[in-house]
């Protein structure tokens, strides 16, 4: 990897703080608070160096554009919200799902995503359903 610079320093810090995947404009949008002026091209470029540095990963819905995360999280999966569209960590698994495969199948790895409201705009849809009430 190339020599660590004030922007890849600040793109990491956002990642590592963050506690969910982000997309490289919340990347952006959040690492401009310690490096003012800086651009997606920067953002990009750098989430390159650090991918192919494996310090951190891409998480890719289907459907959506990579969003990425620190790398030591382990096996885990995903929540997105279908308000916000934002994505967040779900660290329980259900475990061995060679049960849910065709008879002599073997799974070799899994992902799940779950799908719903996250916390914050089911707490909105229910102030907004109190005041109509």
């Amino acid at each position: 990897m190339e020599r660590s610079t004030r922007q890849r320093s600040a793109i990491r810090a956002v990642i590592e703080a963050a506690g969910r995947p982000l997309s490289p404009a919340e990347i952006c949008d959040a690492a401009q608070a310690e490096v003012p002026g800086l651009g997606i091209a920067t953002v990009y470029r750098n989430l390159k160096q650090l991918l192919e540095a494996e310090e951190i990963a891409s998480v890719v819905l289907p459907g959506e554009s990579a969003r990425f995360e620190p790398v030591h999280h382990g096996h885990h999966h995903h929540f997105q919200c279908n308000d916000c569209k934002r994505v967040f960590d779900v660290h329980e698994c259900p475990g061995d799902l060679d049960r849910l495969a065709p008879k002599g199948f073997e799974v070799a790895h899994h992902e799940l995503t779950l799908y719903g409201r996250c916390g914050e705009c089911a707490g909105a849809t229910r102030r907004r359903r109190t005041r109509a009430g």
